[in-house]
């Protein structure tokens, strides 16, 4: 059983996502799929925004993991939708550390999934991520380096008017430690600015410099191959590249 920490945010994923990475996401990962014919393993599928996009460019068996039953749950009516889609893609009920796929993958995709992990569980994370992979296979995730941000007053990050009602979104900062940066969430639904519902979720997300991310994945028998700006490839190494490295 897993917490579900994102329930609150789930009635505003879809209109926050599709205003922000997703659409870059959409036009980078076409060029890591390119070629991509066995299976796929996506980590954290959330409502299925990244997936609709594997199924389209590749033709094998997509894993989609997914711990959170809300999110989970817009993930599987989007399967429903679509007999295709829904033959090819098994839903995994579980945290990223607990994966276990029938045969090993060619691709792991994990978009927007990585500041989830603080650094005493990356290590593990990597370990079990190789795992899963064929020899050769690759693991692709979306990063950028970024300066911590300061604590600050809760502030709107974006409205959204779905029929009479308005999906809003704020959040702020409340404290920096590292590479781990603590923000409090606020998703209310408005009608004529009065508030028909609001709920809150404090986070944590984890935001280590490139250098360390690229030692702990060396350690785990990753070198790094060319991607798309804004993503990072990683393949994972045969037996002699792992040697030489």
């Amino acid at each position: 059983m897993h917490r579900d920490s994102y329930s609150a945010a789930v009635p505003f994923y879809d209109l926050f996502h599709l205003d922000g990475h997703v659409p870059g996401v959409r036009e980078s990962l076409p060029a890591v799929l390119k070629g991509i014919e066995r299976g796929v393993l996506e980590i954290g599928a959330g409502t299925g925004l990244i997936t609709d996009l594997i199924a389209r460019e590749t033709p094998g068996e997509i894993y989609a993991l997914e711990p959170s039953l809300g999110m989970r749950s817009v993930l599987l009516s989007r399967l429903a939708a679509d007999p295709a889609l829904r033959r090819r893609v098994t839903v995994l009920p579980c945290g990223a550390l607990d994966v276990r796929v029938d045969e090993p993958v060619e691709l792991i995709v994990m978009i927007s999934v990585l500041q989830s992990f603080p650094a005493g569980e990356r290590a593990a994370l990597w370990r079990v991520l190789a795992g899963q992979l064929e020899p050769g296979g690759r693991l692709v995730f979306n990063w950028r380096e970024r300066s911590a941000p300061a604590p600050g007053e809760l502030e709107v990050l974006a409205s959204y008017e779905v029929g009479r009602h308005a999906y809003e979104i704020a959040a702020q900062v409340l404290a920096t430690d590292g590479e781990t940066v603590t923000s409090r969430f606020v998703y209310r639904i408005k009608h004529r600015g009065a508030v028909l519902s609001e709920d809150e979720v404090v986070s944590e997300n984890h935001w280590p410099p490139a250098e360390r991310l690229a030692a702990e994945l060396g350690t785990a028998g990753f070198v790094r191959d060319d991607g798309p700006e804004g993503l990072q490839v990683w393949r994972l190494a045969n037996h002699h590249e792992s040697l030489s490295g």
